[in-house]
């Protein structure tokens, strides 16, 4: 394919673009085109005096008879006659359709490639007209710079396209993360429903034998009774046939002892089941199963802290408190903890939050460094979930939570051994987040109720309180899963 076309090359400069034949005593102008010498004398002549002379293949000017033999092409021409070479073989697709003349010249107004006689013609006469090669060369340079914006635009899309996938990944990553919180959450409502089964058979087990101890007490006692009433009733039967003198022997005792009988009725036993059967998946009421009485720790309170005197409410105050600067206390991050560590079982606690704009909830390591700055990632030992600039985020991925309805209360769910802590908005009972993580040592509630704000997060944090009704069982005993008992959002 090479040989062909460099054999098709050395054809096209042997041939003169005025008679599209092989050159005869070809002479080469000053723009160094080759031209027969027959060809170009008459195209001279054809011009007149006075009027500049032209290239008829580049348009180029030159002065009359100003050209000279070309000998080396000469020699070149008479080589490709010997080898039986025609002039334009293999070049048809260069040949105009019309006329079979090759296609050198460009029409500007039809945007064609056209022959010398397709100048002249009717078609093309008014039209502008340059040499195929020049046109050529220009529409390269314009669609050179055409190459420019078309790859900026192409760099644009491929950023573009790159974005839209990077968007396809996350929204794929967040459907997994979903689909998953779904299914685990549904997996704990199983767990819930077979362990809330269980208590609730064991329940009714209990009530079961209890009642049919007390109705099978009754039973005996109302036997014993018509037993004795059946043999009263058959020895007065018997006296009733007796002899006058059989029968009034002990005829008074006889009357007596049965006058003196009195059913004793049994103690009343109720039949109604006890209304402690309904399946209950009721978010608040799952919880007292788990509740704990949370204190806040003075030891551990930043001195910039104020708490209550119950110690369930803590907020920033106007003035630094002259507190000793014990290893437990938290300075200068304004934190506390709980007083109480947990090191095992399951544990739940709620906290208001109001409208405050920033915070952070959750637990901590007892161990965790309390001095100079700290950052809340369960690297360093917390498990923490946080408000700030109007976002709710876990230091953990992924880094923004989705929350459709602001908490005003939030509860914080600690299951040691599954080795989980879990944050719910208590407002729309809805799940925020759990961390996985295996637990060691001892782990602390944690509350931060952060700066004020120029007072725009001036309300304090408050751990609401214990239901009287809630019962603390242990864990061994009726301890379940409650986390789907909150809806899955």
């Amino acid at each position: 394919m090479a040989s062909a076309a460099i054999a098709g090359e050395i054809q096209d400069d042997a041939i003169c673009s005025i008679c599209l034949e092989y050159l005869t005593e070809p002479v080469t102008i000053v723009c160094g085109h080759n031209f027969c010498r027959a060809c170009i004398t008459p195209y001279c002549e054809e011009k007149g005096t006075g009027t500049p002379l032209t290239c008829p293949q580049c348009r180029a000017q030159f002065q009359k008879g100003e050209f000279k033999a070309n000998t080396k092409l000469n020699n070149i021409v008479q080589k490709l006659k010997q080898l039986g070479l025609k002039p334009g073989k293999g070049q048809k697709e260069d040949l105009c359709e019309r006329h079979e003349e090759r296609l050198k010249l460009f029409c500007e107004d039809d945007g064609e490639t056209i022959c010398w006689v397709c100048e002249k013609s009717w078609d093309h006469k008014s039209h502008t007209v340059v040499p195929a090669e020049e046109a050529a060369q220009e529409y390269k340079v314009k669609l050179q710079g055409a190459l420019g914006p078309l790859k900026k635009e192409l760099e644009e899309a491929l950023a573009l396209t790159s974005k839209e996938e990077e968007k396809t990944t996350e929204w794929q990553r967040k459907v997994k993360n979903k689909r998953e919180m779904i299914a685990g959450e549904f997996n704990r409502l199983h767990m819930l429903l077979r362990e809330e089964k269980q208590l609730l058979l064991q329940r009714l087990e209990e009530e079961e034998r209890e009642t049919l101890q007390r109705l099978r007490e009754n039973v005996t006692k109302l036997s014993r009774q018509s037993s004795s009433l059946q043999q009263l009733i058959a020895e007065i039967e018997e006296k009733c046939q007796q002899p006058v003198v059989e029968l009034l022997k002990d005829v008074k005792s006889t009357l007596s002892r049965s006058e003196n009988v009195k059913l004793q009725e049994p103690k009343a036993v109720s039949t109604d089941l006890k209304n402690v059967y309904k399946i209950s998946l009721d978010m608040r009421e799952a919880l007292k199963r788990f509740i704990v009485d949370v204190t806040l720790d003075p030891d551990t309170a930043n001195p910039w802290l104020n708490l209550s005197e119950d110690r369930k409410c803590v907020r920033l105050r106007s003035t630094r408190q002259d507190l000793p600067d014990n290893s437990e206390r938290f300075d200068p991050c304004v934190c506390v903890l709980g007083t109480v560590g947990f090191t095992g079982g399951r544990r739940y606690w709620e906290v208001e939050v109001g409208d405050k704009t920033r915070w952070a909830l959750g637990i901590c390591r007892k161990s965790v460094r309390r001095k100079g700055l700290i950052t809340p990632t369960p690297a360093d030992g917390y498990w923490v979930v946080w408000l700030s600039a109007g976002e709710y985020k876990a230091l953990t991925s992924p880094w923004v939570l989705p929350v459709s309805v602001r908490p005003s209360q939030v509860g914080i769910f600690l299951d040691y051994e599954a080795g989980e802590v879990s944050f719910y908005n208590v407002t729309d009972r809805s799940h925020l987040f759990t961390f996985i993580v295996t637990f060691s040592g001892m782990l602390h509630p944690f509350f931060c109720p952060s700066l004020s704000a120029g007072g725009k997060n001036a309300a304090p944090l408050i751990i609401c309180p214990v239901p009287a009704q809630a019962r603390a069982v242990p864990d061994s005993v009726t301890d379940f899963h409650y986390q789907s008992a909150w809806s899955i959002k």
